[in-house]
């Protein structure tokens, strides 16, 4: 299980990558949707284009494929975890 430093890194690269203006939530559940209308930091599908690149710099990891793009990205805790499993 991901540790919270990693959410917050996180949260803080999405923040940076996205360029979101808005007022954040103080706290993120990790197991929010973090793509979509549901998401607490509204973000789109282009938001998960700027973000698959910005992990794949950051992290060294690389996210593949429409479907797994989709499962990687499907909540904070999901990314996380694939991080944590594919880091080198």
């Amino acid at each position: 299980m991901p540790d919270a430093k990693l959410y917050d890194e996180l949260v803080a690269l999405i923040v940076d990558t996205c360029h979101i203006q808005e007022e954040l939530p103080d706290v993120i559940d990790p197991e929010s949707s973090l793509i979509g209308p549901d998401s607490p930091l509204g973000l789109d599908s282009l938001d998960a284009v700027e973000i698959v690149v910005a992990v794949q710099k950051h992290y060294g990891v690389r996210i593949g494929g429409e479907n797994t793009g989709r499962e990687v990205l499907d909540t904070l805790r999901s990314l996380a975890e694939f991080i944590n499993q594919n880091r080198a």
